[in-house]
């Protein structure tokens, strides 16, 4: 099946099994390469973010151990994802994901490193910024809402409603050599941050009361 093929019948599914909804679109650029920095607490993730109509070009990094799964290892191959080992520094992936980048491509990339199995927000990890600063690409957050139950519910027959709200670009400017660990982790903070702002409050997890999201909600960042 064909790339193209494969998010026609996505859309078809989602638009019949679920009520999916996309917001603040116009905050991705049409063309060129940009990070979709986004939460994940669902396999379902990837397929909402893979039909927006806005970039049908995005791609992913998604975690290797999916490959033992039959279905999620074909769609992963016919999205064009990269495979990412979370158990090391994959420096492979790492290459990959920079070359799409620099090819114009739109890449999502989960900042947590995992897939969160409490439905909030995890600690983010500094692999998101290292893949900005290695690009120069922007990156623009995203934050999904009802996919963590959305399995449940399909297995049901209920439909269930996912939102995908995209919040406005910004770029991680170059860092300072002799203050790198600082910086990785207030960049990280801020994406993630960023990301949060985009959610319910119930979502928030490890960055609950951050000040930097009642901030961001101010500044129409959320």
């Amino acid at each position: 099946m064909k790339r193209e093929t494969l998010q026609k019948v996505i859309r078809f599914l989602l638009k019949v099994l679920t009520v999916t909804r996309f917001e603040g679109l116009e905050h991705l650029p049409d063309t060129g390469g940009v990070i979709i920095a986004t939460n994940h607490m669902s396999r379902l993730d990837i397929p909402v973010l893979f039909c927006n109509q806005r970039r049908t070009d995005i791609t992913a990094l998604v975690a290797d151990k999916y490959r033992r799964y039959s279905f999620f290892a074909w769609f992963a191959r016919t999205a064009g994802a990269i495979w990412l080992d979370r158990d090391k520094a994959d420096f492979a992936a790492f290459r990959a994901a920079a070359e799409v980048l620099e090819n114009g491509t739109a890449l999502g990339i989960a900042p947590e490193g995992t897939r969160s199995t409490t439905g909030v927000l995890l600690e983010g990890k500094p692999g998101t910024v290292l893949v900005a600063l290695r690009t120069g690409v922007p990156i623009v957050p995203v934050g999904i809402a009802g996919t963590e139950d959305g399995m449940k519910k399909l297995m049901t027959f209920c439909r269930p409603k996912f939102i995908a709200r995209f919040g406005p670009m910004f770029s991680i400017p170059p860092i300072n050599r002799d203050d790198r660990e600082n910086q990785l982790k207030y960049w990280t903070n801020e994406i993630m941050c960023r990301i949060a702002a985009l959610l319910p409050e119930k979502y928030h997890g490890f960055y609950a009361g951050h000040p930097r999201i009642r901030e961001l909600v101010a500044q129409g960042g959320g």
